[in-house]
This record gives structure tokens, C-alpha cells and sequence, in this order.
């Protein structure tokens, strides 16, 4: 199993909901949450996530859970690539780091902590594997031992605020994009279309130009092709590949 960092900024995410989705984890609700995890693929189901705070005091690892998703991509039009990739994961451990966190960065620096970068620009950064064990160790110490949390299929845990609002956004980015299909307008930028499905109402320029080509330029830019690359006639004897005369 591999131990993976999700980085939290205040000044990106001021995240108001936390003291009541940490309120419902110490009461042993099983409370899933959805995060970005950068550019990381390799995260698999029922890898360990840790929560570290960064940017503003109190700074330090605050959570944990473990991974029920692996990455998928969550379009995102504010992103250069259109989209973002995105786990699903359940909480075990989390506090209100508003007011505190669990292992504050000043204990990160000492060995062997201080082997990982822990103030990374964004979530998916591998936890190398020599911090990993004393991190869990001292998270086992301070938080107590626990059982994965279970999800039960039939009730659903209760989700985040996060998730819902990244729900509710994809609902109205389908809706607009459904709107606009039905109304002939162009996607909008960043949205992938096929070039498949493109009519000539969209590009008028390119089916009144085929139109307007003669039909006999059309035949005669297309290629033709032999059945055999060679000639059938044969080659005339020339003076250089005449044969030798006998003696």
C-alpha cells in the first residue's frame, strides 16, 4: 500500500465546511470527499492519503483516509489540458485544521521526516516510503489504531460539501453544452468535438468551395495506382547490355 500527500491552501480553498465533516468523522460517520491529485495516475483503491496544510498557520498534517477511487478526469475549463484528475476517498481521521493540526510542520523537519518534500504545489507527491512508516507510526500514536472505515452499498456514506458542489457543476456544464447543441451554436472553446460530427452550417466556407470545384479537377487530383509497379513491355537491348559476342 502507498502513502500519498493531499495538500490543502486556505488561500485557494478557505474550505468552511470542514468543522462539521470533522465533527461527523469523530462520530464514525463514513464520509467521502473527491481531490484533486495533480498530474498522478498511479494511485490505486485502498491506497493511504494524508492532508497537510500549507500557506497559512496552523501548517501541518491534519487527515487521512484512504483512496475507494483511482484518478479520473473531471473537465475543467479554467486548466490548460480542459480537465483535471480527481480521486474519490474516505476519511478515518480528520480535525478542524482552523484551529489545529494533528502533527505540526516543526516535527516534519526532523529525521526522517525531513526526506520528503511536504510543502509541494500540488496533491499526488508519492510519500517516500522511509517517512511513510514513521508517519504512520506517529499518526498511530497520536490518532489511535483503526479498521478501514466500511461503505455500506445500501445507505451511502454521507459526502462532503466538495463533492456536491463538483457534482452540481458538471450537472450545469452538461446543461449548457446540451443547450447549445440543440440551438446550432459552435462549442464553446476547450470543448472536445469530433470532427466527425461537423456540418456544413459550421464551416460554409468548405462545402461552398467543394462546390464550386469542377468536377474534372476532382478526378483528376485523385491518384491512380498501378496494379504492378513494373512495365509489361520489356526493356530494349541497348550497345552497354548487349551480349558478348562469341569467340
Amino acid at each position: 500500500m502507498t502513502a500519498f500527500l493531499l495538500i490543502w491552501s486556505p488561500r485557494k480553498w478557505p474550505w468552511p465546511e470542514l468543522p462539521d465533516v470533522a465533527k461527523r468523522v469523530a462520530t464514525g460517520v463514513a464520509v467521502t470527499d473527491v481531490w484533486g491529485c495533480g498530474f498522478a495516475r498511479g494511485i490505486l483503491p485502498g491506497d493511504r492519503v494524508f492532508l497537510h496544510r500549507v500557506a497559512q498557520e496552523p501548517k501541518g498534517i491534519f487527515g487521512s483516509g484512504y483512496v475507494t477511487r483511482a484518478p479520473y478526469e473531471v473537465p475543467d475549463a479554467a486548466t490548460k489540458r480542459g480537465y483535471r484528475l480527481c480521486i474519490d476517498f474516505v476519511y478515518d481521521w480528520l480535525v478542524d485544521a482552523h484551529e489545529g493540526v494533528v502533527i505540526p510542520r516543526e516535527m516534519l523537519r526532523t529525521h526522517p521526516f525531513s526526506v520528503q518534500t511536504w510543502d509541494a504545489q500540488s496533491s499526488g507527491t508519492v510519500i517516500k516510503p522511509i517517512a511513510e512508516g514513521a508517519l504512520e507510526k506517529r499518526w498511530a500514536e497520536l490518532t489511535g489504531k483503526r479498521k478501514p472505515p466500511r461503505l455500506d452499498a445500501q445507505p451511502g456514506p454521507t459526502r462532503s460539501s466538495k463533492v456536491t458542489a463538483h457534482a452540481a457543476a458538471k450537472k450545469a456544464r452538461s446543461r449548457e453544452r446540451r443547450a447549445q447543441k440543440l440551438s446550432g451554436r459552435p462549442a464553446p472553446p476547450g470543448y472536445a468535438q469530433s470532427l466527425f460530427t461537423l456540418t456544413p452550417v459550421q464551416f460554409p466556407h468548405l462545402s461552398q468551395r467543394r462546390a464550386n470545384r469542377p468536377r474534372a479537377t476532382r478526378a483528376a487530383a485523385q491518384p491512380t495506382f498501378r496494379s504492378s509497379p513494373c512495365p509489361k513491355t520489356k526493356p530494349s537491348l541497348s550497345a552497354h547490355n548487349a551480349p558478348f559476342p562469341a569467340a
